[in-house]
């Protein structure tokens, strides 16, 4: 009768939350219905034939599908971890208490506020080739700092610059939201832990990683899939700074747009729900095992 009674009041706390989850399920449903008929028909000399794997036959023999898939898997795999590591030092560092400090959060939050496409061009004034900011830095032009290079480098010619220079935009822009969910879980600590383990002798190190990490562990979980998330279906940045080479998102826009395509585009987009999906599956066990891990159950 008690968890009967407990459950009735859950059901009404969540009630309020029925018809946005509803709305956001339905879309949801409406859309992945939508890419899956669109990807499994093709149209020809008019016509449209349903069901079809023609077009995934095709975007698996197109090389330019597989370098992009090598390209967005690179990108989440080194970007998810470094907006990561930056978020939890950010929230460590203004956990504690030091003169300044909400000036400093409220800092923190500026990039959060500058929409990702103005960005995206301030990086690409930056780093542009030949004459971009970054490149007179280092050819001594400025008085800054002394040369160290001579010729300008070309930071958009290569994969490597340029995913590289999208990945530090898409870092920076974001920082602030993996900052603040990590903070939340800190914050959620009882400061009675901290007292206790420096009375065990438990020095910060001590702390960090058998207090902090296993308690905020929920935070650095939802940090890790959302951001998980962002990195595999990125388009601004890449689209803007890397040009020609291409990751998922923006191979969707170059077969929908310029090749005039949308059954590839869809197909594409299909590709990377999946690969989003085999992400969070995969993030949920690594997880769960760390926890098992530091907690030993």
């Amino acid at each position: 009768m008690i968890a009967f009674g407990r459950k009735l009041k859950l059901l009404k706390k969540m009630w309020p939350l029925i018809p946005a989850a509803l709305y956001l399920i339905g879309f949801l449903v409406i859309v992945s219905l939508f890419l899956l008929g669109l990807s499994l028909s093709v149209t020809s000399r008019g016509q449209t034939t349903f069901p079809a794997l023609q077009t995934y036959q095709a975007i698996f023999s197109d090389s330019e599908f597989w370098v992009a898939l090598v390209n967005s898997t690179i990108f989440v795999i080194i970007g998810t971890p470094l907006e990561l590591l930056t978020g939890l030092i950010l929230a460590v560092i203004l956990y504690k208490r030091f003169i300044m400090r909400n000036a400093v959060r409220s800092l923190l939050l500026i990039p959060l506020a500058i929409p990702a496409l103005v960005t995206a061009i301030l990086l690409l004034i930056l780093f542009d080739y030949p004459g971009g900011h970054i490149n007179h830095l280092l050819m001594g032009n400025y008085s800054l700092l002394p040369g160290v290079i001579q010729h300008p480098v070309n930071w958009r010619g290569s994969t490597l610059f340029a995913l590289g220079v999208s990945m530090l935009g898409k870092i920076w822009r974001d920082m602030p939201i993996s900052m603040l969910i990590i903070i939340a879980g800190l914050n959620a600590i009882d400061p009675l832990l901290f007292d206790a383990a420096r009375t065990m002798g438990a020095g910060w190190r001590k702390q960090l990683t058998s207090v902090i990490i296993p308690l905020i562990l929920p935070s650095i979980s939802a940090v890790l899939l959302l951001r998980s998330i962002e990195m595999w279906k990125e388009f601004i940045f890449p689209f803007v700074l890397a040009g020609r080479f291409n990751l998922l998102g923006t191979l969707i826009e170059l077969f929908y747009n310029d090749w005039s395509n949308p059954h590839k585009a869809a197909a594409v987009a299909v590709v990377l729900v999946v690969c989003i999906s085999l992400t969070a599956v995969v993030l949920f066990v690594l997880t769960e095992l760390t926890r098992r891990l530091l907690t030993g159950r």
